[in-house]
């Protein structure tokens, strides 16, 4: 069993920018299906970042080219590092890790985006 902890969300102004991490209790190099998911206020949960099992980066069309996953294997830890974020970036974001689909969940992290 592998238990995932979120930090790093809060409150930021429109255009700012939060990074977030995710600590894992044990190695994740073994998982194929590492990334990040969100569900805004009275929204279903929907999918935000994640690596392929190949090691590339994926990424939701709301947020591509704003935000970036990345991992520190040695430190068993992925981040999802978010800019120029807009109010409807407001969310719990959460992290998942898994073999082939999220198996493992965090209880995620509050980002709020607002002035």
């Amino acid at each position: 069993q592998v238990q995932l902890v979120e930090s790093g969300g809060g409150l930021v102004q429109p255009g700012g920018s939060l990074r977030l991490s995710c600590a894992a209790s044990g190695s994740i190099t073994s998982f194929n299906a590492v990334g990040w998911y969100r569900q805004a206020p009275g929204k279903e949960r929907e999918f935000v970042a994640r690596f392929t099992p190949g090691g590339l980066t994926k990424y939701a069309d709301s947020v591509k080219g704003r935000f970036t996953i990345s991992r520190d294997n040695a430190k068993n830890t992925v981040f999802l590092q978010m800019t120029n974020l807009k109010p409807e970036d407001t969310a719990v974001y959460y992290c998942t890790m898994g073999w082939g689909s999220p198996d493992y969940w965090g209880k995620g992290t509050l980002v709020t985006v607002s002035s």
